[in-house]
């Protein structure tokens, strides 16, 4: 425990630079296509194969977290690396950065700015959509390697994968989760010991080759554990905000009538009450924007279109309707209004979750869980490979040869990902 609160200290007096972070989520926030699933293995590649940020394992516990929680799931692992990485000032770097570049794609469609169509048949997005599955499936397979080494772990991945092809529902995720947590506290006693010793055997090692030996060519340095610099009384106050945010604002929207207070009600709650993310909270948008006349059923269905065609997260959606709405706020406005309320939810959820979520895995029962979680966790990521990353990406033997080029182009040629998503955008839009 000494050990791993030095960590903690050593993070907290070292920490990485607002401006690294926005770089880097800006690279990933102009080049992540394909969906959180894909983004997750964008983050990965990122942030633990390449900058070493953070850990296998402590990534992994960081998405298993998130899943847990209400909001965009890759949106809140990008938040909370930020977090880790230059505080709170990072987890802002971080969200404006991934997001930015799609909401303003977003809403120049929605002003008629760009001619920006939302047909998923065109060649480019074809391309990225292959990209796609060989960046997941090197994000699937690199976790499998380090968080499934023996047949236990590896029977839960597989368990957990089986379980959410056959009943595809974000409760089932979760369910999912969570019996792997149940499953490694009861099986997993001999492995977590090997685990924790081999965690102290390596932390030896590092300490043996003094405080330059793991730093990367970019900043980045391997530390086994998640440092975050955040206090339990930050996390408490984060807390009582959603809370009271997600009470306070139905009934100031009903008291006042207020048009923009309606729209930050709806989007706040959009963002508050939604698991899983992504295309989950399409029907919950399209009832509370379409269904109240405040977007038109022709705009919305071609703003969700077009949100296929860009990176970054889908929330960004937010954006265009905030931007298309037909009374109260509109236009640059009405764009910001939405995105910033569909989004704080997640923020604040983040920061009131991970200082007790640092001290809570690092007991000796949470630990034996949480190898259980980490490998229902891979299966869940094996089972999204297949659908939908495999099924939307994979549509003709060309696209499966470009996802083959693109998977032997980082593997083997240790190409980046970015530059990766890119070459295969532009040779779908040449040859498919």
């Amino acid at each position: 425990m000494g050990e791993a609160m030095a960590d903690v200290g050593n993070e907290r007096r070292n920490p990485g630079t607002i401006g690294e972070v926005f770089w880097a989520f800006l690279r990933l926030g102009v080049t992540s296509f394909g969906g959180p699933v894909a983004h997750l293995g964008f983050f990965r590649e990122t942030f633990v194969a390449r900058r070493k940020w953070l850990s296998d394992g402590a990534y992994a516990d960081l998405v298993a977290l998130c899943q847990f929680l209400p909001g965009p799931a890759s949106s809140q692992v990008g938040m909370a690396i930020g977090l880790q990485r230059a505080g709170l000032g990072g987890l802002v770097a971080a969200w404006f950065a991934f997001t930015m570049p799609s909401a303003i794609v977003l809403v120049a469609f929605a002003l008629g700015v760009a001619a920006f169509g939302g047909d998923t048949g065109m060649g480019w997005l074809a391309g990225l959509k292959a990209a796609a599955v060989a960046v997941v499936a090197q994000a699937v397979l690199g976790m499998a390697k380090s968080l499934t080494p023996d047949a236990k772990r590896a029977t839960i991945a597989g368990a957990a994968m089986i379980i959410i092809l056959l009943i595809p529902s974000p409760l089932v995720q979760v369910a999912a989760i969570v019996l792997g947590g149940v499953v490694g506290l009861a099986w997993l006693r001999r492995e977590a010991a090997q685990d924790e010793a081999a965690r102290d055997k390596a932390a030896q090692g590092g300490a043996s080759k003094g405080p330059d030996a793991d730093e990367q060519s970019d900043g980045g340095s391997a530390r086994p554990d998640f440092g975050v610099r955040t206090s339990r009384k930050v996390g408490i106050i984060a807390l009582t905000t959603f809370v009271v945010l997600l009470v306070a604002l139905p009934i100031l929207t009903a008291f006042t009538g207020d048009a923009s207070l309606r729209l930050v009600d709806v989007f706040y709650r959009a963002g508050a009450l939604v698991f899983g993310g992504g295309h989950v909270v399409l029907p919950l948008l399209e009832a509370e924007t379409v269904a109240t006349g405040l977007v038109g059923h022709d705009s919305f269905l071609a703003g969700y279109g077009a949100a296929q065609a860009v990176p970054g997260p889908l929330f960004t959606f937010a954006a265009f309707l905030g931007a298309s709405t037909t009374t109260g706020p509109t236009g640059l406005i009405g764009a910001a209004i939405a995105l910033l309320a569909i989004f704080l939810p997640a923020a604040l959820l983040v920061i009131a979750a991970l200082p007790f979520w640092e001290r809570l895995r690092s007991a000796k029962a949470v630990r034996r869980a949480l190898l259980g979680v980490n490998a229902a966790v891979v299966g869940i990521l094996a089972a999204a490979l297949y659908d939908p990353v495999f099924t939307q990406g994979i549509t003709s033997p060309a696209t499966l040869a470009l996802a083959v080029g693109v998977f032997i182009a980082q593997v083997k040629w240790k190409l980046p990902a970015w530059a990766a998503v890119i070459a295969a955008g532009l040779i779908g839009f040449v040859f498919l």
